[in-house]
C-alpha cells in the first residue's frame, strides 16, 4: 500500500486522493501553508508545508495536488527533493497503453484515455475524460482540462493549460506557458505566453499585454 503526501488541500487534492485510493494507496497526510499548526482529521494529517520534511520517511512518497501550474512548479522548486520521492498517480478507471511515457509527480484522472507512444512530462495534471492520444508530447507542469481531446502528434509546452473541452487538431505545436479557452478548436500553431480561444481559436493576449 503506497502512502502519499498531498501539497494543498483542496477541491483538487480530494480528486487525486480518489485517485490514489482507486490505486489502492492512502493518503497520510494533507499540508497547506493555509494551516499554521500540526492537527488531524479523519486520520489524515494537515499542517503547514514544511512539516514535510519530517514525515517524509522511507516508503512516503509526494504528490503537488494545487491546479495551477505555475505554483506546482514554484513548490517543487520550493521543496526540492529528490525525483524518486513524486508519485505517478494513475485512476483505475483510466485506460493508458503501455507505450505511454509518464513523469514523476503527473496525476492521470478517472475516464481519461492516454494512446500508443505518447509522452507526458513530470507534475502534469491530465484531468477527468481527456483524451491523448498516439505521439503527444505533454510538457512538465502542463494541465489537460476535463473532457479536452489532443488528437495525434500534438506537443503541449511546459507550463501550458488547455481548458475543459477543447479540442486541438493533428501536428498542432501549442508553446510554454499558454492557455487554450475552454471549448476551442485548435488548427494553427499557438505560440508561447500567450491566451488563445474561440473556434476557431485566435490569441486574445499576450504576455505583458
Amino acid at each position: 500500500m503506497e502512502k502519499i503526501i498531498l501539497i494543498g488541500d483542496s477541491g483538487h487534492a480530494k480528486v487525486i486522493e480518489d485517485c490514489i485510493r482507486s490505486q489502492g494507496g492512502i493518503v497520510i497526510a494533507k499540508l497547506d501553508d493555509r494551516y499554521f499548526e500540526r492537527f488531524c482529521e479523519d486520520q489524515i494529517i494537515k499542517g503547514p508545508i514544511s512539516l514535510v520534511e519530517t514525515l517524509l520517511t522511507d516508503g512516503v512518497k509526494l504528490v503537488i495536488s494545487i491546479g495551477s501550474n505555475s505554483i506546482r512548479k514554484q513548490i517543487v522548486e520550493r521543496l526540492s527533493v529528490f525525483n524518486d520521492k513524486y508519485a505517478t498517480v494513475i485512476h483505475s478507471r483510466s485506460v493508458v497503453s503501455d507505450s505511454v511515457k509518464i513523469g514523476h509527480g503527473t496525476v492521470i484522472m478517472p475516464g481519461v484515455v492516454v494512446n500508443a507512444d505518447a509522452s507526458i512530462g513530470c507534475h502534469t495534471i491530465i484531468n477527468t475524460n481527456s483524451v491523448v492520444e498516439h505521439d503527444c508530447v505533454i510538457q512538465d507542469f502542463a494541465h489537460i482540462s476535463p473532457s479536452a481531446i489532443l488528437t495525434g502528434n500534438v506537443k503541449v509546452g511546459q507550463g501550458s493549460h488547455v481548458g475543459a473541452g477543447a479540442t486541438i487538431i493533428p501536428g498542432i505545436e501549442i508553446g510554454v506557458w499558454t492557455t487554450i479557452g475552454a471549448g476551442s478548436s485548435i488548427i494553427s500553431n499557438i505560440d508561447s505566453n500567450v491566451t488563445a480561444v474561440g473556434v476557431p481559436a485566435k490569441v486574445i493576449k499576450r504576455e505583458g499585454l
